[in-house]
């Protein structure tokens, strides 16, 4: 190819860059100037095919017809970069505008949540347990029988069974009716001192009404060391009470039976409704019950490995259903369970 045909690569090399350039500066938006992007500098652009005369020209034409797309490509990759920021930036501040909130008009309002007074009651008392030097433990809720009853002194024949309907899944393996079972598996994991409690569900076949449930919480306390007497088993009991209910509320312990404690107590607490004058509430007797304790009896040490002769105990199981109730003048148990947001929202 002859030199003529160099000239008009090179002089169809400047028309492209010029038109190129005009297209750039005239593009109104990134659409417009992806357009010209791809016309005058993609891979199958006018520009690119010019280099497609690069095998016709003598080898001495060669390198002024490459410097000159190479140039021509360039100019041309710099007008899009600054053309494609001033576009950018012009698009995204129309986009803010578009978009833009006024502050100052009232928001969504989503509706606010909180904890589950039974949950709140929980955590309340472990933490009053936390101050006195308590450890938090927890258990199975599926349990062999030997720790729900036999380590308790409850033998296959025992009559305490029978106030205990309970939910077997084999002949060996139940549903737990009670958090007891973890005194003896705390026992068998550490050497005394010990000083825990143990919150969580337990189950007991039972007809549901106002006070009963088949699933229900409940906090096991165990304390064990040298010359522990049932004053600090009344003492530590007393303090939590006054702690969670307040400390003008009177309490009491009455004697009782349970097969794992020895000498066993109920302790009651006076009637928030009645302050104790005597009310349907609580039976016109003035006082409720809050759960059952007692010094943990020599069986369950000499069970859980210990010496009774060296150490002794007391424990306790307190009903957070129940201490809920009797915060809040809940008179149905059932109300816990339903989720109804007309009760749930007095306690946001």
């Amino acid at each position: 190819m002859s030199h003529d045909s160099a000239v008009d690569a090179l002089d169809r090399v400047d028309r492209l860059r010029d038109a190129a350039l005009q297209a750039i500066e005239s593009a109104g938006d990134t659409k417009e100037l992806e357009a010209a992007r791809v016309r005058y500098a993609g891979r199958k652009s006018e520009l690119s095919r010019v280099m497609s005369f690069m095998g016709k020209l003598p080898p001495v034409e060669r390198p002024r017809l490459g410097n000159a797309v190479n140039a021509a490509k360039d100019r041309i990759e710099g007008a899009l970069r600054a053309r494609g920021e001033a576009l950018g930036a012009r698009e995204l501040e129309n986009r803010l505008m578009a978009e833009r909130l006024d502050v100052t008009l009232p928001g969504t309002a989503f509706p606010r949540g909180c904890e589950h007074p039974l949950l709140k009651t929980v955590r309340d008392i472990l933490a009053i347990f936390e101050q006195m030097g308590y450890a938090i433990h927890e258990g199975p809720e599926v349990e062999w029988d030997r720790y729900n009853f036999e380590l308790l002194n409850i033998p296959p024949d025992h009559p305490a069974r029978d106030m205990q309907d309970t939910f077997y899944l084999t002949e060996d393996m139940l549903l737990r009716t009670q958090t007891s079972p973890n005194q003896l598996r705390v026992m068998h994991a550490h050497p005394p001192p010990i000083r825990v409690v143990v919150p969580g569900f337990v189950y007991r076949n039972e007809a549901e009404d106002a006070s009963h449930g088949d699933q229900f919480y409940q906090i096991e306390g165990l304390c064990v060391d040298t010359d522990i007497s049932l004053g600090d088993l009344k003492g530590t009991l007393t303090e939590v009470a006054h702690r969670f209910f307040g400390p003008d509320r009177r309490t009491r312990f009455r004697p009782s039976y349970f097969p794992f404690t020895e000498p066993s107590a109920e302790m009651d607490i006076e009637c928030v409704v009645c302050k104790g004058a005597g009310c349907r509430s609580c039976g016109y007797e003035g006082w409720l019950e809050l759960g059952g304790s007692g010094m943990v009896h020599p069986h369950v040490l000499v069970n859980g490995g210990y010496d009774p002769e060296k150490v002794s105990g007391f424990a306790f199981g307190i009903g957070p259903d129940r201490y809920t109730m009797m915060k809040y003048g809940i008179t149905d148990l059932r109300l816990f369970r339903e989720n109804d947001l007309r009760f749930l929202r007095q306690f946001v």
